[in-house]
């Protein structure tokens, strides 16, 4: 195609999102903002009739980094074929590396960082309309969207480059969420995913406390969302009021996301989490005794500077009597700036993997217990998606890409996407739930 001719076509931008469920809100923001001022802008088109690319990236971890740069060099040489225009690029890995990615990527027009949504508008001559807040585009499915209740994260932690990237902890205000949340229902969402750095600090910094509850309890009152889901809670400090809202209220989840980190007291002591195994424990006992019945996903991580077969053995017994519902785990990635960067990274590769892949065999024979002990309950399911014949769904107990689902046969079943129904569970294996429908 002749540029100069497709210079003369109206700009159309792709986002392409890399990374977490906190990019995608972003993703989503800058979307949404977009189109309010009248600018054609799609996320993750499958069509190549986009002339400017934005590149929302990851910095997390090694392999989150390594994504996000491979992604921006296939744009960078989309452009110097001149498949595209224009290349921005924003998000962590943008704000962490912002003068090397400069450097050594000249063909990007531009970088932004995570905070810095009006400027990367201002490319496109586009206001950043304040009426738009908590409105929002959403680019998965309609049923269930994204919350985030905060920004950046004021925990001391060794290993982790968060704060370096998203800066200080800030608060959303109640008010703020309430009106988002009540649009998004508006639009057909029937299960809120709450999201945060570190969502168990909500309100310290403009209530003067620990204020995630009154945050739940507004939220349940939100007509139409029927699920409240919370992530990402933090161990230290945990305010145990939410456990009482979780329990009293229906549409609050009794599902908790809590990343743990590790189940070594010594190991836990030199990642500055403010904690010890013993704690955890006990902490998990009194979640447990205040919410029957509740899920509880954790993450870990192997191979910490200094863990030797001592602190992985304790970790391992930790998992085997927390007997967790969902459990991740990540290898250690040693990350320039933050304290643990100061030791020796002397775990090598392969014994990190070799303990993820033993706690990952020992929490699938949890689950699988856990799973097989549902054969013959029936429990109330979202139905998510409709892919090779079958009905995809989700109880109360999990989250959407990371946890079990529950796999129904489509047969001559009329589900519709995005509906609750009855579901009796008749077989079960490691992570999934197998039923069918029942009155």
């Amino acid at each position: 195609m002749d540029l100069k001719t497709k210079g003369r076509k109206k700009d159309k931008i792709n986002i392409v999102t890399l990374g977490c469920s906190k990019n995608l809100v972003d993703s989503e923001v800058l979307l949404t903002q977009l189109k309010g001022n009248k600018i054609d802008a799609t996320h993750e088109s499958q069509e190549d009739d986009s002339n400017i690319v934005i590149v929302n990236t990851c910095g997390f971890i090694d392999n989150a980094k390594q994504e996000s740069i491979d992604t921006i060099l296939r744009y960078a040489d989309a452009k110097e074929e001149g498949a595209i225009e224009k290349l921005y690029v924003t998000g962590c890995l943008s704000q962490r590396y912002r003068d090397d990615l400069e450097e050594e990527i000249p063909q990007v027009d531009a970088f932004f960082g995570t905070m810095e949504l009006p400027l990367l508008l201002k490319k496109f001559k586009a206001d950043y309309k304040q009426e738009l807040l908590g409105e929002r585009v959403l680019t998965m499915a309609n049923h269930y969207a994204y919350l985030k209740i905060s920004e950046g994260c004021d925990r001391p932690c060794s290993f982790c480059a968060i704060p370096l990237m998203r800066g200080k902890h800030v608060s959303k205000p109640i008010e703020q969420i309430v009106t988002e949340a009540k649009n998004l229902a508006k639009n057909g969402v029937k299960e809120l995913l709450l999201i945060a750095q570190d969502s168990t600090y909500y309100g310290l910094d403009i209530y003067k406390k620990r204020n995630l509850a009154g945050l739940l309890d507004n939220l349940a009152n939100v007509e139409g969302i029927e699920w409240n889901r919370l992530h990402y809670a933090f161990p230290t400090g945990f305010p145990l009021d939410i456990l009482d809202v979780m329990a009293e209220r229906s549409t609050i989840c009794k599902y908790l996301d809590m990343p743990l980190q590790h189940g070594s007291t010594r190991i836990l002591k030199n990642m500055r989490r403010g904690t010890t195994r013993e704690k955890q424990e006990e902490l998990i006992q009194v979640i447990r005794e205040k919410v029957p019945g509740i899920a509880l996903r954790t993450t870990l991580i192997t191979g910490y500077p200094g863990e030797n077969d001592q602190d992985f053995e304790e970790m391992m017994g930790f998992v085997e009597r927390s007997r967790f519902e969902r459990l991740g785990v990540f290898t250690y990635s040693h990350e320039e700036n933050t304290h643990a960067h100061n030791f020796e990274d002397d775990v090598p590769e392969e014994v990190k993997q070799e303990r993820a892949d033993q706690l990952m065999a020992l929490q699938e024979n949890i689950s699988l217990e856990i799973n097989q002990s549902k054969i013959g309950k029936a429990y109330k399911v979202l139905v998510d998606r409709r892919e090779s014949g079958h009905f995809i769904g989700r109880t109360e107990y999990d989250s959407p890409e990371v946890d079990n689902e529950v796999i129904i046969n489509a047969g001559d079943q009329h589900l519709r996407i995005g509906d609750f129904v009855n579901v009796k569970i008749n077989d079960a294996t490691e992570f999934d739930l197998y039923g069918e429908p029942v009155p």
